[in-house]
């Protein structure tokens, strides 16, 4: 059996709040092997995208340890997270956190010219065009719909080719036509590229099209197993 992607072993956080300490994940292990589609679902505040932020380095687990691609996040300082994400992590968010004085070209080029990529542009338009954007890649984030907003984050992220695809609710913020569009492509983006993807999601549709589905309660996973 081959090294998981992902790795949580009695993983927990915490952080300090105004009313002081709050605990949030407990004691999450938990193994991604390579090529998986994994749904995170369960309640509001039930620490879906939490789990999420620790697996992409984004937050620092309390204790235990998370391992993605055999290296250690935990033991990682911020320059070195940010560039393991870089290289190797896509992350689309239900709020899209595009650059709004930027054009679409710019926002999906923009990591790929960080990463010292020379076609840094090319490889921008190509992405733009796999998620039917071509005709909008002069446009500012403020010129279009949430949906195509949505898409350019997409192309954002899979422009480096990740070996790991990270979405928290892809499809939160979106109509239910748009939202069908954008589940669509983030599969056929992780065909395209082979990555593994991990989601938080409260679409049932789309937590049916994951190989497997992980439901946390209370910061805890409640159950682990195949969809159905």
């Amino acid at each position: 059996m081959t090294d998981p992607v992902l790795s949580l072993s009695d993983a927990a956080l915490s952080l300090m709040g105004n009313a002081g300490r709050v605990d949030i994940l407990h004691d999450i292990s938990l193994d991604v092997p390579k090529g998986e589609t994994l749904g995170l679902i369960g309640p509001s505040g039930s620490g879906k995208s939490s789990l999420l932020m620790l697996m992409g380095g984004l937050e620092t687990a309390t204790s235990g340890s998370v391992t993605a691609l055999g290296q250690d996040l935990t033991t990682m300082n911020e320059d070195q997270l940010a560039r393991f994400r870089r290289d190797n992590m896509g992350v689309v968010f239900q709020s899209f956190h595009l650059i709004p004085t930027m054009t679409a070209l710019e926002n999906v080029a923009t990591p790929l010219e960080l990463a010292g990529h020379r076609d840094a542009f090319d490889r921008a338009a190509a992405e733009l065009d796999a998620v039917g954007l071509s005709d909008r890649a002069d446009h500012y984030p403020s010129q279009m719909s949430g949906g195509e907003q949505q898409r350019v984050a997409l192309a954002r992220a899979s422009a480096p080719r990740p070996k790991i695809l990270l979405a928290d609710e892809p499809t939160g913020n979106l109509d239910e036509t748009n939202g069908q569009a954008i589940m669509q492509l983030l599969f056929d983006l992780r065909d395209r590229h082979g990555a593994t993807l991990i989601m938080v999601t409260h679409s049932r549709e789309l937590a049916s099209r994951c190989n497997r589905v992980v439901r946390l309660r209370d910061g805890r996973i409640d159950t682990a197993k195949a969809a159905a």
